[in-house]
């Protein structure tokens, strides 16, 4: 993991737009209640002054036709590795439009793009994680299907040495938001948040045997995306406030936390701060 990680995040003003728009939009994309855009926009400044705080460079993705609501959780239309980044294709239907957003800006600033996931392959990019250099976790869920990761293998193979596929729970079923990075947030080469009553054995057992030590959520802290951690830089996160007991046990492993309120960018729209960055590089 780098000293300080450059990433992409997009403004709650250019994703929001105004409250016309979030009104028209949050239902059908399973908002649990409609953002307040003032609220939002002042939550999303002080979230990127953490960042900053952290030592995180962003780059803004801008506000884009074709996209909703949703195009605020910028992980999840594409993939990171040290060459350059894949093109997801979106597993809920209605935020087809944001890899090709994504594209524009990354092209923009220069970024390498391998290339895209393409149809009938869905991949999103909260269900994958990096555990080493050139070993690679990929979620198989509601959200990102076998066509989907065995193309992304083909995409990386010049970047990995292994690709560990993750069988994702139904869990509360295909309408809600469930990623491999739900349950797992890399936060150094040697530490991972995690909850483990939702990872598979065998998944959790092969972490252990990379020679991971396992922060471990309470249960009463899932629902609020306690296992939702950024790593901005080594043993240096950002975590959504209201997870204390989460908190401690990162404390007590020697990492330095800061948190962000975020009601109306993560709790309504249930994207914790990895799924609001799009960071570049491995291991994130």
């Amino acid at each position: 993991m780098s000293p300080s990680v450059r990433l992409f995040i997009k403004h709650a003003r250019d994703a929001f737009v105004s409250p016309d728009v979030v009104a028209a939009e949050w239902k059908a994309l399973n908002f649990v209640a409609p953002p307040d855009v003032a609220r939002a926009i002042d939550e999303y400044d002080r979230f990127v002054d953490r960042l900053i705080r952290l030592g995180g460079r962003p780059t803004f993705f801008p506000r884009a036709t074709g996209v909703g609501l949703d195009s605020i959780y910028v992980r999840d239309a594409s993939v990171a590795c040290a060459d350059g980044v894949v093109l997801g294709r979106m597993g809920k239907p209605l935020r087809a439009g944001e890899p090709a957003a994504q594209e524009a800006a990354f092209r923009a600033s220069g970024v390498p793009i391998l290339g895209a996931i393409e149809p009938p392959g869905t991949l999103e990019g909260g269900d994958v994680t990096w555990l080493a250099d050139r070993i690679v976790a990929v979620g198989r869920g509601y959200r990102t299907n076998d066509k989907g990761i065995r193309q992304l293998r083909a995409l990386l193979a010049p970047a990995i040495d292994e690709l560990i596929v993750v069988p994702l729970p139904h869990w509360r079923g295909s309408g809600d938001v469930f990623h491999l990075m739900s349950v797992i947030s890399p936060i150094d080469r040697d530490l991972a948040v995690v909850y483990s009553p939702l990872l598979p054995v065998p998944f959790r057992d092969r972490l252990l045997a990379l020679g991971l030590s396992l922060v471990e959520v309470p249960d009463e802290e899932f629902d609020t995306m306690g296992a939702n951690v950024l790593a901005v830089a080594p043993r240096r996160c950002l975590m959504l406030a209201g997870n204390p007991g989460t908190r401690r046990r990162l404390e007590q492993a020697g990492v330095e936390v800061l948190e962000y309120e975020g009601r109306e960018i993560s709790q309504k729209g249930g994207g914790g701060p990895t799924c609001l960055t799009r960071p570049l590089g491995c291991l994130q």
